[in-house]
């Protein structure tokens, strides 16, 4: 199978590391990972802020650039989710008969990196290895959108010296939500701030996610708190084999 890497632009412009373990995992598991440079934003911040021309050139690029490829595999829940269901709405909206045809054949071969892993390639022990405390942030895209369900709990608990913590109200949103959190910064900050608060009742060490948006989100909140919680993507954790981190 041809596997096509979609970073996201957070990834591309922060996170790199993410990228990185992404690749790590899946060559691991025995897959060439193929990273189109010529790539760009997915127009997911343009169609949610009413921009809807120009998230569809950025939308018909994106799909332009990975047609090729028998999977497309993305560490984004949100960017994932914006694919298989804004890409739909807005080639309805405007009448672009042949842009719906396109993201109707194009979406079902996008993934997000823990449904890949445990719908396509069958596997929840991937060989990592993470001593330490971890508790998992479904972000809203996850839970509503892709429906990650507990896909990403049965890899993190086939992790090696790993200890997964349940938090307190799990679902609710930490506040980030792209333009909201810059429209209402100070709802989100006080969404942010209640979540950071369950992660730090529950003694977890670590809080991971799918998307690094609501990550920074949170650890931004964390680190102004001076509390020593890390963040870090679902793939980093995969990825580790010893106690390195």
């Amino acid at each position: 199978m041809k596997i096509g890497l979609m970073i996201t632009c957070i990834n591309d412009a922060l996170y790199a590391d993410t990228a990185i373990a992404v690749v790590k995992v899946l060559e691991r598991l025995g897959h060439n990972i193929y990273f189109p440079e010529q790539q760009s934003c997915c127009g997911q911040m343009h169609l949610n802020s009413g921009y809807r021309k120009e998230g569809i050139e950025l939308a018909k690029r994106s799909i332009a650039v990975f047609e090729e490829f028998d999977y497309v595999v993305s560490p984004s829940a949100s960017c994932v989710g914006t694919i298989r269901e804004v890409y739909h709405n807005a080639a309805v909206a405007t009448g672009d008969h042949r842009f719906e045809e396109v993201t109707t054949t194009f979406s079902p071969k996008v993934f997000e990196f823990s449904e890949f892993l445990i719908d396509i390639l069958e596997v929840e022990d991937v060989g990592a290895s993470f001593p330490h405390k971890v508790a998992y942030h479904p972000t809203c895209h996850s839970l509503r959108v892709t429906k990650a369900g507990d896909r990403p709990m049965r890899l993190l608990n086939a992790v090696r010296n790993l200890q997964l913590i349940e938090l307190e109200k799990s679902d609710s949103c930490c506040g980030f939500g792209g333009v909201f959190a810059l429209k209402n910064s100070d709802t989100s900050i006080a969404m942010g701030s209640d979540k950071f608060t369950s992660v730090k009742k529950s003694g977890a060490e670590v809080l991971c996610s799918l998307d690094n948006s609501c990550l920074t989100h949170i650890g931004g909140i964390a680190e102004k708190m001076n509390s020593g919680l890390r963040v870090m993507h679902l793939a980093e954790i995969l990825a580790q084999t010893g106690d390195q981190k």
